[in-house]
């Protein structure tokens, strides 16, 4: 158990990651605190993020500058259809010099890894990611080659009802802790927006704020944020009903409840609490869990959605009273 001071010390250096963070990406992309924070509590539980929305709303832009925010390396893949597999693990190659075998790292071997517009990929090259993912290493030419910590993948994609994608597999989609929404300006925030007397993007004059050690040091203070029994299983019910609801043909998974309560103590801790709430949960259902769910067809001819589901079920399920004694 730590100390008072220690929780203190943690406290601190996750504000201080996550307020320098959020002070720098809000340069770039403006009027959007609650996305940026909802991609900053993924970043402190060592999460990978999906970005999902129309073309030209500063997805790209929007993981970039978290990207450029952390002093981390970076590589960036633009996902296109004659993209391979090789191209983003590395490959083996003869050395003529040498006369060896060496291996070439792709750009999967980067602390912060943009997968640009992944959903432009083929089902082959999406896989690719699948075990750097989970398990923060790939395998080339039976060789398992562990990858840098911390690792992040940020992607971006397009709405699959655009031509040109191929919808992630469930099984991919499940390895990323959040799917953020950007959405559009409201009409006086873009006309404020190309009012502004700019010849370069406000993105070229960001700077890393945030050192590879004081991020993990975050991390590893997120980790300590309590949280009661009862709000365990709080979470636990929560998600159970998505594998039982009508109309949901498959729930979410255990990593989905896991997710939500290692973000719901990142969303705490970035508030200043060492210690997670009701709310905490609520605010984080729909962003870590929605991705997850599938709907049965008839359900989306009726116009259900994952979001409205699961705003009935937090709406349906009791909220547990944190009393002292737990």
């Amino acid at each position: 158990m730590k100390d008072r001071s220690e929780r203190d010390a943690g406290l601190d250096s996750v504000r201080t990651v996550a307020d320098a963070t959020l002070a720098n990406v809000s340069r770039a992309i403006v009027n959007k605190e609650y996305e940026i924070r909802l991609c900053l509590a993924t970043l402190l539980c060592e999460g990978h993020l999906l970005i999902e929305d129309v073309p030209g709303v500063g997805k790209t832009m929007l993981a970039k500058s978290l990207a450029r925010s952390l002093d981390c390396t970076f590589r960036r893949i633009q996902f296109t259809p004659d993209l391979l597999p090789s191209d983003v693990t590395g490959v083996t190659a003869f050395n003529q010099k040498t006369s060896e075998f060496e291996f070439r790292p792709g750009p999967v071997f980067a602390q912060v890894l943009l997968a640009d517009e992944i959903n432009r990929a083929t089902p082959k090259t999406q896989a690719a990611l699948l075990e750097a993912m989970e398990e923060r290493q790939v395998t080339v030419d039976g060789e398992t080659k562990r990858l840098p910590i911390p690792f992040v993948v940020m992607a971006t994609q397009n709405p699959i009802e655009y031509a040109g994608t191929f919808p992630l597999p469930e099984a991919q989609l499940d390895r990323f802790m959040m799917k953020v929404r950007l959405g559009y300006l409201s009409l006086q925030e873009e006309a404020n927006l190309i009012g502004q007397d700019k010849v370069e993007s406000p993105f070229e004059e960001l700077q890393p704020v945030v050192s590879p050690h004081e991020l993990i040091a975050a991390q590893e203070a997120v980790r300590g944020i309590f949280v009661k029994p009862s709000l365990r299983e709080y979470m636990a019910r929560v998600v159970d009903r998505t594998r039982s609801h009508a109309d949901i043909a498959l729930g979410a998974s255990t990593r989905g409840t896991i997710n939500l309560y290692r973000a719901s103590q990142a969303w705490a801790a970035m508030q200043g609490r060492e210690f997670v709430v009701p709310d905490d949960v609520k605010e984080l259902a729909e962003p870590i869990l929605a991705h997850r769910l599938i709907l049965r067809p008839n359900a989306e001819m009726q116009g259900q959605t994952p979001r409205k589901i699961l705003t009935q079920l937090l709406e349906r399920e009791p909220v547990p009273q944190l009393t002292g004694d737990e």
